[in-house]
């Protein structure tokens, strides 16, 4: 039954081991829903954008790169093989407001992500992406929390 609810679900993937759960969780919605997905992964450009531009920002820029394309790579692989229809995107920014600017820019019916769940001290000084896109974000958001080892 083909739902009109979620056509389009945006997963947005860091590459982590605790992400498989929300990977898997948007496909198999997907599937139900018969909605494309759309597998993001954003380049933290603000992170390293005070380190001088040299050889080695270029390696680590290179290096992100390369995360970004495996990490999409394995959220299509998930999807094609049960026959979800997949597209990947690797965009620079700062993470939580590209998710959401793609989102919008591609009317996007759900927003899927994973979260390690940190509290207290770690959250304060670390931020939540997760947190900062289900506050903003315009569409519905699933946010489905992981854990550092696997289940």
């Amino acid at each position: 039954m083909k739902s009109e609810m979620y056509r389009k679900i945006l997963i947005a993937t860091d590459g982590s081991e605790p992400n498989k759960k929300a990977i898997s969780y948007g496909i198999e919605l997907a599937k139900l829903s018969e909605a494309k997905v759309y597998a993001v992964f954003v380049v933290d450009t603000a992170s390293f954008a005070s380190i001088p531009m040299d050889t080695g920002w270029e390696m680590m820029y290179e290096l992100l790169q390369k995360e970004g394309a495996d990490a999409t790579r394995l959220v299509e692989d998930d999807a094609k093989a049960l026959g979800v229809d997949v597209e990947s995107a690797v965009i620079e920014g700062h993470p939580s407001h590209e998710i959401i600017e793609f989102a919008e820019n591609n009317d996007i019916d759900l927003i899927v992500l994973g979260t390690l769940g940190k509290s207290g001290l770690d959250r304060f000084l670390l931020g939540s992406v997760a947190e900062k896109v289900s506050r903003n974000a315009k569409v519905p958001v699933l946010v489905v929390r992981g854990s550092a080892k696997e289940d």
